[in-house]
This record gives structure tokens, C-alpha cells and sequence, in this order.
């Protein structure tokens, strides 16, 4: 009676299953007996030896995802498995799937990976350089010269990171066609032109720290334009002078480069003169700190608290700083919070009086509205037509809508205990 063979291990998965083993008896052996010498060759083999791990873990992630190895858990793909039980960020994993894919494509960048030439960063560089290669029209690359050129950028890889590697890979193309390179970069610039302006994007948010944070994408030239302006500020010709309670440095140190820029940046926004803005439900771009009379004469030292007319609070000394600010108006209040001066600014109809009615209002004044005062109208209680003055006691703000409403014959509206009004469709 013969015996059936044993399963054979796939050699991928005994290799990774003895390295496993070996990586956890290692780690264990102290480092710091290794020789100077023996460090230096241990971090160059071991780059080289993830560089290659790398490889091979990618062309099992690119066939388990060809073959629905992870379909038994109902995975949309094999990077959403891998994320779920590595506990990896999904972007991450998605990410991996779609070099590995890449890779299969370009067999040079491929096994320059696997011989550890190339880094995993370097290849993404030199798979979104290749990519971006026209396949038709009349700057359609043959597939001979793409060749060429995913030959340069591995070779260039051997001497550049990824940074400077991403560079040479915007002008591969006067590598396989000097003559017609100015007239491809051309169109590429076009085209990221005119897609930038739909990817723009800001988006910021307050926390309970006393910060605002968020992300941007911006264009390339006014990413540029505000770089240069951060740069003059935050030049060593003049450096910055942090508040005391902002950065804690030895005497003689400088401040760090990221918090120079952060703090050159509050600077630029401090600087800009508020009537350079436009104007927004007749008021132009001025924040309005409210404080007491007794805040503003007070002494340097002297604690408060004041607001903002974004509703946002800050500390009586750094009001009075601000109260200089061209894009600054202190709003001092006396009493049971009258109004007794909003800055010196040349009065226009409306203007000086908004100011005031904005902070009084804090917004529409509908019930239910919660519009801030820069998307308000500012509303005649008794018609101008009728005989009603322009004056912050016979007005109330109103947005757009409820301004509408308020005109509007199929409604009635009355002024609630409050001081809000509501609104009811006439029957």
C-alpha cells in the first residue's frame, strides 16, 4: 500500500513563514555589539532586503486580487482584506494594489524592485512619470520609446530619491523626443492648469484649543506666490519675534522653520488691508472685536475676555493689539452693551451702521435663521418709501430669504418677545 504524498509548501510561503520566525529570534539579539562596520552593511542589505520583500508581497497582493483569494470574506478586494487584517489605512492598501498592478505593466521598473535598485517611493515616481505619457494623437510615444524612457528613470533612480526622481520624470520626454519635448510640457501644463481650478479646495475647522487647522489644494502659481510671501516675512533678515507664550527657546535659538512660516503667515493675514477685499451684504471683509471702554484704556497686563464678531473670543491684551489692525475695528461698548464707537471709518450709507447692527443681531433675525451677519440685508423696520430713517435702532438684518419674505404680500410676519420675527403664509 503506497502512502499519499504530503502537500508541498508553495516556496513564497515557506520563505515568508521561516523569515517570520527568524525576524522574531533576531529582533531579540541586542544591537549595540554590532560593529560600526557591521551597522553600516546591516542598514544597506536590510534596505536592499526590503526593497525586495516589498516586491514579492506586491506580486502576491496583484494575484490574490486576480485570482479572488480574498472573495471568501466577502472583501471588495484583495487591498480591503489586507487593510482589515493588517489594520492598515484602506488609502494605503489601495495604494500598493494599484503599483502592484502598475508593475505588471513595466517589467524594468518590475525587476529593479526586485533586485532592490529601486525603493518602493522611486518606482511610484517612475509609474505616474511613465503614465503620463500620451498613448494617441499626435504625441502618441511608441511603445519603443516608452521603453527607453522607463529605462532612463530606473537608471536615474540609482542616484536620485524620490523627490529629485519626480523632477527628471516631468522632462522624460525630452529624453525620447527632444524635439517635440517644449510642445508636450506645454500641453501637460495646460491641462494641470485647467484642472487645478476644479480641484481647489480649503477647508478649515476650530478646535477647543485655541486653534484653527484644515487642509488646502491650491495651484501650483499661487502655491508658489504665497510660499514667496511666507519666505519675505519669515526671512532671516528679519526674524520673526514669537509671542513669549507661543515658543519656548534657549536664548540665541532660532525658531523652528514650520512655526517661522505659521507665524510669518498670521502676519500676512494681519496685513492685508480689509478694503482691498470685496464686500459681502455691504460690509467689507473687517473683523469687529467687542469690548468695554474699560478693556480698551486698560494696561497691557490687564486680563479680559473679548469677542469677535465671528462669535470666536480672545483675551483683552490681544484685542488691543488688534485694535491697530487695517483690517481691525474695535467696537466699544459702554453700559448695557450700547454701542459707543465702531473704529474711524469714512461713513457710508449703511456701512457704519451694519457694523453695529451686526453685532447687536448676530445675524438673521428670523426665527430659526442662523445666517451670520456678512450674508444678511439690512432692513428698514418702517420702509424707506414710508417715511423710515436709516438709523441701527429702526433696522434689524434679514438674509437674503427672509428679506424676500418680509416683502412678500403671501406673508405676515410678527415680532416675537425676543425681538425675532416669524413668518406665516398668509390664508
Amino acid at each position: 500500500m503506497t502512502s499519499e504524498p504530503l502537500p508541498t509548501t508553495h516556496p513564497v510561503l515557506e520563505l515568508a513563514r521561516r523569515m517570520d520566525q527568524r525576524l522574531g529570534e533576531v529582533l531579540e539579539v541586542p544591537v549595540w555589539s554590532m560593529t560600526p562596520a557591521e551597522q553600516r552593511e546591516a542598514l544597506r542589505v536590510l534596505a536592499s532586503a526590503r526593497s525586495r520583500l516589498e516586491a514579492l508581497s506586491l506580486a502576491v497582493l496583484a494575484e490574490a486580487d486576480r485570482s479572488g483569494a480574498t472573495e471568501v470574506d466577502g472583501a471588495a478586494s484583495a487591498a480591503d482584506w489586507l487593510a482589515v487584517e493588517t489594520r492598515r489605512p484602506r488609502r494605503d492598501a489601495r495604494a500598493d494594489l494599484h503599483l502592484a498592478r502598475a508593475l505588471e505593466r513595466h517589467d524594468h521598473v518590475r525587476r529593479a524592485v526586485g533586485r532592490g535598485d529601486v525603493g518602493l517611493e522611486q518606482a511610484r515616481v517612475v509609474v505616474r512619470s511613465l503614465d503620463r505619457l500620451p498613448t494617441s494623437g499626435e504625441l502618441a510615444v511608441a511603445p519603443e520609446e516608452r521603453e527607453r524612457a522607463e529605462r532612463h528613470l530606473v537608471a536615474q533612480a540609482a542616484h536620485f530619491d524620490a523627490a529629485s526622481l519626480t523632477r527628471l520624470g516631468r522632462r522624460v520626454f525630452e529624453v525620447i523626443a527632444p524635439e517635440r519635448a517644449e510642445e508636450f510640457e506645454g500641453r501637460v501644463l495646460a491641462a494641470q492648469e485647467s484642472a487645478a481650478a476644479r480641484r481647489t479646495t480649503f477647508v478649515m475647522r476650530e478646535d477647543d484649543a485655541g486653534t484653527c487647522h484644515g487642509r488646502f489644494r491650491i495651484p501650483t502659481l499661487h502655491g508658489h506666490l504665497l510660499r514667496k510671501m511666507l519666505l519675505a516675512i519669515a526671512s532671516p533678515a528679519r526674524p520673526i519675534e514669537p509671542p513669549a507664550e507661543a515658543v519656548d527657546l534657549p536664548p540665541g535659538e532660532r525658531v523652528p522653520t514650520d512655526v517661522a512660516h505659521g507665524l510669518a503667515f498670521c502676519t500676512l493675514l494681519e496685513a492685508i488691508p480689509a478694503k482691498s477685499l470685496p464686500r459681502a451684504g455691504g460690509v467689507g471683509a473687517t473683523v469687529v472685536v467687542t469690548m468695554t471702554l474699560e478693556q480698551l484704556t486698560a494696561s497691557l497686563s490687564a486680563h479680559g475676555v473679548c469677542t469677535l464678531d465671528t462669535g470666536a473670543e480672545i483675551t483683552a491684551g490681544e484685542a488691543r493689539r488688534l485694535a491697530c489692525g487695517a483690517g481691525i475695528v474695535p467696537a466699544v461698548l459702554g453700559g448695557p452693551s450700547v454701542v459707543l464707537d465702531v473704529g474711524r471709518r469714512r461713513r457710508l450709507h449703511g456701512h457704519h451702521q451694519r457694523v453695529a447692527m451686526g453685532l447687536r443681531d448676530r445675524g438673521c433675525t428670523a426665527v430659526g435663521c442662523d445666517r451670520p451677519p456678512a450674508m444678511c440685508h439690512a432692513h428698514h423696520e418702517v420702509p424707506w418709501s414710508q417715511g423710515g430713517g436709516t438709523s441701527v435702532a429702526g433696522g434689524r438684518l434679514l438674509c437674503g430669504h427672509h428679506h424676500r419674505r418680509i416683502h412678500d404680500p403671501a406673508y405676515e410676519h410678527r415680532r416675537e418677545p425676543d425681538g425675532r420675527v416669524s413668518f406665516h403664509r398668509r390664508v
